[in-house]
């Protein structure tokens, strides 16, 4: 037996009484705080006593104890060769179960749902689940590891393992859940980022600690100021130390059983279990139960460590990798995972499991089973199995055994796994074999939440939880006909399972067989012209080769984009799509003549054609789950609301396809906005004052520009006078996004794609310049944890001219990290103004923008003159260089 597991299996520790004599002793000076009593447990006496809680759990485990199981403590003493010249060349491990991550890190699994279920409800530490980010801790020792408590306490502690275990403690059992559980399946339909967990992710142990909240009381927690407790763990990734949080409401919950964990199965914790202490949530997720743990910290402010946001999310299915880090996905709280959703699947019939049919007498039984759980508490109150596809459900039998082992129940709340049966004669899944194909099961919770039929992809591929379907293949086997049953997928790289996608050699003959079958029936061409297809145009789509197609003549315009005067990204917007309307829209008929001067062919309609409707359509039914906006077709927009802020401005309010959508805009982005004015397409560049915050709609504030009061433009804004003159249902086409500036968090922003990290963000802003800023700064204010210092210098004609003053004005009196100031041109008679008169001025950009230097930017928006006369030249007097300012 290896040093670490002799440990391990010790069935004592030393004498902690004086250990809690003197921590409490310690806690005496903690101020007093109103607090519910500690609920007992089931297995702690009266006493405290650590020995008598230990021996009274392992009596429990030993009660649920089943033949031919490998035993509640059953940990390996074998260092395998697999490890052997990796960083946990150190810790033994079973052979009983699959790698997923190849040797390191270590990821694993059982083999399969039947091995797991076969061990009873407590699972045996060495084939319980793992997930190592890196290395097992190496080095830590019981007698020298010590955490802390701090933040927002007024007694912050540092304990050691003893002085921890000397605590009040509570022990229940607990099922942990890898939030992956099951997302090979999503794998197989299209791939995530994350690595082919099979349906085994899941064990339960009996977790033995001290409750959080006993914790944080003895630390005399403000819960005045306390929002939230973070964990950070001691290892070394390459982002940091791993670390999360959970909000003050589950922390301090009296029936949350939220734990600082240091024994599992009346054993300290084995290495890949996080030896010797972690943190244990009931009903949530595993990625939130922070392993080798080292700090607590009562916080304000959710975590902003990388893993926090980084890891553990359900995005909706068209964020793919780009678009979740162009548009800020990870760090929109609403899509962290963190309480475990409903799931069940099926042990029996197992993977590859045979059927004989000389079996199969009018008598012969075979029992289905299998596991189902649910997250936060709640209970699984059915598990249902169907043998018709779905059309009908069966109830099943199901066994909780968590009512018997855990005090929990007592107060609703379910924390573990159930099993689930349903004897049923043989025959039937021959009548299923020759119908279907497949039964299937599903599970229901006390909130009536269930499984969804179908699988719905994320891009983390977590939460995975459809209906879990077993084929069922009638074949000839080596003693004559049988049943072979197929799961959806097997565990890890390993090929097997229904849900296998085509090989290399398979999907080139599909290919081929359709590539030949396009050919013989494509038009036919004028032999004296170049034709190119969609598949390459789709790939001219960017700064480095745009090309665009306009009345299906295919051109080349990236020699023009340095000259092109709506900048280059007017046109990369477009580029690798049919750009005629807007092209139509927007241009003379002298940059139509300009524009046969980078023809390069004509558009071949033929096969490949899967970038004009057949993509775009395709792309906006993927893209109406959530996102309404696409770059490639407009949408139409119907107005759904109007206010009139001045006799020349007005807020208006769009709605989006559904009341589910969210706009899409990247922060800083700008979008356009197009409509037929006289009979002719008109298109503009606008950005909305809501955000992606904003479900369902979008809102615009704009200025009107009439005919007639301006001698130098006497017909007026044609498109704001446009978009006044819309009523109540009236739509606008809406496109986008379109910018090179966008603000992603904390100070982090891209600029012409490259990213930038700044700590001073100034803006100039004229008249409606105003919007892509007041987005920024909305953006940066709404977050209490980005301190990032945002100016505001805004010119306008006169203060009634001011767009969203009253807003800006109290976000400054508000916020200390936005420093607002106005000028305008002219102050009617009699008028109170409190701001500067006249154009934006050096002294000005001086006393209310930021100094030039490291980490100080400035964004300007408004006339070409303002931006040349009052902006660049300005900045650069007072010693901005090229580089560190930006025009919208």
């Amino acid at each position: 037996m290896s040093p670490v597991n002799a440990e391990l299996r010790s069935d004592s520790i030393m004498s902690v009484e004086m250990e809690r004599s003197k921590v409490q002793d310690n806690a005496k000076s903690a101020p007093k705080v109103l607090a519910v009593p500690s609920i007992p447990d089931n297995y702690t006496p009266a006493s405290g006593s650590v020995e008598e809680a230990r021996k009274n759990v392992i009596a429990t485990l030993q009660s649920d104890l089943r033949a031919g199981g490998l035993g509640f403590q059953h940990v390996e003493t074998e260092i395998l060769p697999e490890d052997v010249n990796t960083p946990d060349k150190w810790v033994p491990r079973s052979k009983l179960i699959t790698r997923l991550t190849g040797k390191h890190p270590f990821n694993m699994e059982p083999t399969n749902i039947e091995t797991l279920l076969n061990q009873g409800f407590f699972t045996p530490p060495s084939i319980h689940y793992i997930r190592n980010h890196g290395a097992a801790m190496e080095g830590l020792q019981w007698d020298t590891h010590e955490i802390t408590v701090a933040g927002l306490v007024s007694n912050p502690m540092t304990l050691s393992m003893n002085e921890l275990a000397s605590l009040p403690s509570v022990s229940l059992p607990v099922t942990l859940v890898c939030a992956g559980n099951r997302r090979k399946e999503q794998n197989m339909t299209k791939q995530t980022i994350g690595f082919s967990w099979g349906p085994c992710a899941v064990g339960t142990h009996i977790w033995t600690g001290v409750r959080l909240r006993d914790l944080l009381l003895m630390a005399g927690i403000d819960m005045s100021r306390a929002k939230h407790v973070e964990f950070i763990g001691t290892e070394d990734l390459p982002n940091g130390k791993y670390g999360t949080s959970i909000p003050i409401s589950l922390a301090m919950d009296a029936f949350g059983e939220v734990m600082i964990a240091y024994e599992n199965n009346g054993m300290r914790l084995t290495p890949d279990h996080g030896f010797p202490v972690r943190v244990i949530i009931p009903g949530w997720i595993g990625g939130r139960m922070v392993k080798w743990l080292k700090e607590i910290n009562v916080t304000e402010e959710p975590s902003d460590n990388y893993y926090h946001f980084f890891d553990n999310r359900i995005m909706p299915p068209h964020v793919d990798a780009e678009l979740a880090k162009k548009e800020g996905w990870w760090y929109k709280p609403e899509y962290l995972f963190n309480e475990l959703n409903i799931q069940s699947a099926m042990a029996n019939p197992n993977h590859d499991e045979r059927l004989d049919l000389r079996s199969m007498t009018p008598d012969a039984e075979y029992t289905i089973r299998g596991y189902a759980y649910s997250g936060g508490g709640r209970k699984v109150t059915r598990v249902e199995v169907s043998f018709d596809g779905g059309k009908t459900w069966e109830l099943t039998e199901v066994d909780r055994p968590e009512e018997r082992f855990s005090h929990t129940t007592k107060y609703g709340r379910y924390y573990c796994w159930v099993f689930w049966s349903l004897k049923i004669k043989s025959l039937r899944l021959l009548e299923t074999a020759m119908g279907p194909g497949e039964v299937m099961c599903r599970a229901w919770d006390e909130s009536n939440n269930t499984q969804p039929a179908n699988l719905t992809w994320n891009l983390m591929g977590m939460g995975n939880n459809p209906h879990f379907r077993v084929k069922i293949h009638p074949e000839s086997g080596p003693n004559g006909a049988q049943l072979r049953f197929e799961h959806p997928t097997v565990a890890g790289p390993a090929k097997g399972g229904w849900m296998n996608p085509l090989n290399a050699d398979e999907l080139a003959e599909v290919n081929a067989k359709l590539a030949a079958a396009a050919i013989a029936a494509a038009p036919k061409k004028d032999p004296t012209k170049k034709y190119i297809k969609w598949d390459e145009i789709k790939k001219h789509d960017n700064d480095d080769s745009a090309w665009i197609v306009v009345h299906n003549k295919v051109y080349d315009c990236t020699p023009f984009l340095k000259d092109h005067p709506g900048g280059a990204a007017s046109i990369t917007m477009n580029a690798g799509m049919d750009s005629t309307e807007d092209f139509d829209a927007i241009h003379s008929s002298k940059a139509q003549k300009m524009l046969e001067d980078y023809y390069i062919g004509e558009l071949d309609e033929g096969y490949g054609d899967d970038g004009s409707e057949a993509a775009a359509s395709s792309g906006v039914e993927e893209a109406e789950v959530l996102i309404a906006l696409n770059p490639r077709q407009k949408i139409a927009c119907p107005l759904i609301e109007r206010e009139e802020l001045t006799y020349n401005t007005r807020r208006l309010k769009f709605a989006l396809p559904t009341k589910d959508h969210i706009l899409g805009l990247p922060v800083g982005y700008h979008m356009m906005l197009s409509g037929k004015v006289d009979g002719k397409m008109v298109m503009r560049a606008y950005t909305p004052t809501s955000t992606n915050d904003n479900v369902g709609y979008f809102e615009l504030v704009i200025k009107v520009y009439f005919k007639n009061e301006h001698p130098k433009f006497p017909n007026g804004g044609i498109f704001s006078q446009y978009l006044d003159s819309l009523k109540i249902g009236d739509t606008v086409d809406v496109k986008g996004p379109l910018g090179h500036f966008e603000y992603e968090r904390m100070g982090h922003v891209q600029i012409h794609g490259k990213p930038h990290e700044v700590k001073k963000l100034g803006f100039i802003c004229g008249g409606t310049g105003i919007t892509p800023a007041y987005q920024v700064i909305k953006q940066v204010l709404k977050d209490q944890s980005d301190n990032t210092e945002v100016f505001l210098l805004f010119a306008n004609q006169s203060p009634s001219d001011v767009l969203l003053f009253d807003e800006l004005k109290s976000w400054a009196e508000k916020h200390k990290n936005f420093h607002f100031w106005c000028t305008v041109d002219r102050v009617p008679e009699g008028e109170k103004w409190d701001y500067s008169v006249g154009f934006v001025t050096e002294e000005m950009v001086r006393e209310h923008l930021p100094a030039p230097g490291a980490g100080a930017f400035v964004g300007m928006c408004g006339p070409p003159a303002m931006i040349k006369f009052a902006g660049v030249s300005n900045l650069e007097k007072v010693g901005f260089k090229e580089g560190e300012y930006f025009c919208f």
